[in-house]
């Protein structure tokens, strides 16, 4: 089918190869090389579209995105004309990242602008909890490590992206990361629109982002590189909840979205989430490097250096599902701001290895008292569960009884960080989305067991029998699996940056997609039914 982008035009649809449009006389081959396919998506600045360059062999797909002023008098459309040219300088200063959408072309036509750019094949965030329900916290804390660098690669080039959320951040099918997709609200910071009475018109007071997910200093024309951080912070609320901004209670004081009663997140990340969701630009993250700081993220930047020193292979050719939200989708060397941050963190955490004692004592005294928020029924069972555990275990550590622990899951706790859970028999337990940051699981038996999105976070998992188990996107960060039984376990897309795997049992393993260098693996024991992370079966 061809498609007419004509926004007069009351019946679009036309044949295949048709050159002129049935109902309105439209040309329907843009530039003589771009046939339009089908609508993707309308909204106050035009519209895009799915097409095809026939002028490349064999007609790979892009998406067409139209701008459609308002008005045609010579001030709107020089306006209009500044702001198309905004937005394709931006995509051409960030595009060279290999999760932005690469800009490939951009012209005029009888007053209307296109902007011509890579398609990416795949789901969005949006269809994606709609389509398999929220994120647990390792999932959450996994898209925050993937998104968090690209953002800080955004700001390095001195650009706001300004419309930050699920609906725009797709999970591109050819590998599964994540792209960041449509630029027309960037503010770019090098270049601000010319005049100061131009921020009011009509033209551009669209593009502020979306309601709910912008904080009130961009609403109010004043967006800074933390605004795109709280937009982050609303889209792990929905990650976490399903739940759009609109669908949450607000306090009518402050402005703040109460959603601390709708999540079953950690301290920490508590911690975290609510200060990228400061309503106060003074008192939020004020970029990305310190929400991965925040987040004990820094071994990501490292492989996140390593591994952008050469962009990855992308292959225009395949057919996209159409029924994806397609709309629009290098980075750096050792020397680049992402290693730069890397070192700068690991300098941090040096010198506070050195102070040590006296700085953890000022943490502690600074948290003060948990916000756990169970009812008052649970929150007197595991009392006295852990009190249990307690005398019985002089490390301190909270010490369950398999019974214990399945009976807390059921009741919706799931977080059991630094719980001690040693030589524990818990065959084919459904435990997905729990959180066992830092947890003592030496020799447990979890053959089977559906660890899901579970949270493994410098946990003590050695010798242990993972035999079978589900640990699909498993947040495996500093996990010690030495010794561990993993034959047959799904691992596909865990985290696995500096995970000890020395004498691990990975044969038939699958480690599709997973974060796990060369040198990790080298450690393991694997076979020929052993999948690779680039999805390949056999030996290393």
């Amino acid at each position: 089918m061809s498609y007419c982008v004509n926004p007069a035009c009351s019946n679009p649809e036309n044949l295949a190869q048709a050159d002129y449009c049935q109902t309105c006389g439209s040309k329907l081959l843009l530039r003589d090389r771009y046939r339009v396919l089908q609508a993707l998506g309308q909204g106050g600045f035009g519209a895009t579209f799915l097409a095809k360059d026939e002028a490349l062999p064999g007609s790979p797909y892009c998406v067409i995105k139209q701008l459609r002023p308002a008005a045609s008098s010579p001030h709107v459309m020089q306006m209009a004309r500044d702001l198309f040219e905004r937005e394709a300088n931006t995509l051409g200063k960030v595009g060279n990242h290999p999760q932005v959408p690469r800009l490939l072309d951009y012209f005029e036509v009888n007053n209307e602008f296109y902007l011509v750019q890579e398609y990416i094949s795949g789901s969005t965030l949006q269809q994606e909890v709609k389509r398999s329900g929220p994120f647990s916290e390792a999932g959450v804390k996994q898209f925050l490590s993937e998104v968090l660098p690209m953002l800080q690669y955004i700001h390095n080039q001195q650009v706001i992206h300004r419309d930050i959320k699920p609906a725009n951040l797709i999970r591109r099918l050819q590998d599964r990361k994540l792209v960041l997709i449509d630029f027309g609200a960037v503010k770019d910071q090098v270049n601000p629109m010319r005049a100061g009475a131009s921020e009011q018109t009509a033209l551009t007071q669209y593009a502020i982002g979306t309601p709910g997910y912008a904080p009130p200093e961009q609403m109010a024309m004043r967006p800074v590189y933390a605004s795109d951080i709280y937009a982050l912070g609303v889209t792990c609320l929905y990650l976490l909840t399903g739940r759009s901004p609109k669908d949450m209670d607000y306090d009518p004081a402050t402005g703040e979205i109460l959603w601390r009663e709708q999540v079953h997140i950690s301290d920490h990340f508590t911690d975290v989430l609510k200060k990228m969701l400061e309503v106060s630009v003074r008192h939020r993250y004020q970029n990305a490097t310190e929400v991965l700081r925040a987040l004990d993220l820094e071994p990501y930047l490292d492989s996140l250096a390593r591994g952008m020193v050469s962009q990855p292979t992308r292959s225009p050719g395949n057919r996209p599902q159409l029924s994806h939200s397609g709309e629009l989708g290098d980075a750096t060397s050792p020397s680049s701001p992402t290693a730069r941050m890397a070192a700068a963190i690991r300098a941090r955490q040096a010198a506070k290895s050195i102070s040590g004692p006296l700085n953890a004592d000022m943490t502690a005294l600074q948290t003060g008292v948990s916000r756990r928020r169970a009812t008052v029924q649970e929150a007197s069972s595991l009392t006295t569960i852990h009190s249990r555990g307690m005398a019985s275990n002089p490390s301190g550590a909270p010490r369950l009884s398999a019974e214990e622990l399945l009976s807390a899951y059921a009741k919706g706790k799931r977080d059991f960080t630094n719980h001690d859970l040693s030589a524990l028999n818990l065959t084919k337990a459904d435990l997905s989305g729990a959180n066992f940051h830092q947890a003592k699981l030496h020799k447990i038996n979890l053959q089977g067991a559906n660890l899901l999105n579970a949270d493994f976070g410098r946990a003590n998992l050695s010798q242990s029998c993972l035999k079978n188990a589900r640990l699909a996107r498993a947040y495996l960060n500093h996990a010690d699996l030495a010794g561990a039984d993993l034959r047959g376990a799904d691992l596909s897309y865990a985290y696995m940056s500096h995970t000890n795997l020395r004498g691990a049992n990975l044969c038939g393993v699958d480690l599709t997609g997973a974060k796990v260098s060369d040198e990790q693996l080298a450690m393991a024991r694997t076979n020929w039914a052993t999948v690779h992370p680039s999805g390949k079966r056999g030996l290393w």
